[in-house]
């Protein structure tokens, strides 16, 4: 597919949206890694009906590599799709939204299109947003919609922040290696998922 080509699909803010066979394949495998990263490891939690896992970092990866668009897609619907294969499916509209979101901020803020090449500042206060908003929006939903409880509901929040400080670690050690295997192994691999934005200044 041409530059000129990949310029005129749609886009939000440069990233985007999965339409041809790279992307979808890259929204999918993501979209699976963090569904099978949720599913190794399930901690119940008795007082909410819900569970500790260390998908946020698949999400998170997601985000960070690829942006807000993947980011949204591959973490709502793989960390969806673990909660329905697992025995949790009443769980499953909420986990799309909040994991859909921290992986759609993750990837807003570190914003690869422009960092793809490289670490930055921004990663680390991505994966912290993220990973706030994943914590906070489970307790909001279980206190304000679910109707737990504040008790029930804090009893989760510290298990929150075991997967929000895991994935935030994990993601952080190895996003570097991995954006640098996609640019030597395909470097147009990043021009199908977003308008990569060139920072070098005019000679």
């Amino acid at each position: 597919m041409s530059k000129t080509k990949l310029i005129k699909k749609k886009n939000f803010r440069g990233y985007y949206f999965p339409t041809d066979a790279i992307s979808i394949s890259i929204t999918s495998i993501f979209a699976a890694i963090a569904c099978v990263l949720t599913m190794t490891i399930q901690i119940p939690i008795p007082a909410t009906g819900g569970y500790i896992n260390i998908g946020d970092l698949g999400v998170m990866l997601a985000g960070l590599i690829f942006g807000p668009v993947i980011g949204l897609i591959s973490g709502g619907v793989g960390s969806a799709l673990a909660d329905i294969f697992t025995g949790y499916p009443g769980w499953s509209i909420w986990t799309f939204l909040i994991k859909g979101l921290e992986g759609f901020v993750v990837g807003l803020i570190s914003n690869p299109r422009i960092f793809h090449e490289k670490r930055s500042y921004k990663d680390i206060l991505a994966v912290i947003a993220g990973g706030l908003l994943m914590v906070f929006g489970y307790f909001i939903v279980e206190l304000l919609v679910l109707n737990f409880g504040i008790v029930a509901s804090l009893s989760e929040v510290p298990g929150n922040f075991f997967q929000f400080i895991f994935g935030a670690i994990g993601s952080i050690f190895l996003i570097v290696i991995l954006r640098i295997s996609i640019l030597n192994a395909n470097p147009q691999t990043f021009e199908r998922i977003f308008i990569i934005e060139d920072r070098r200044k005019p000679t």
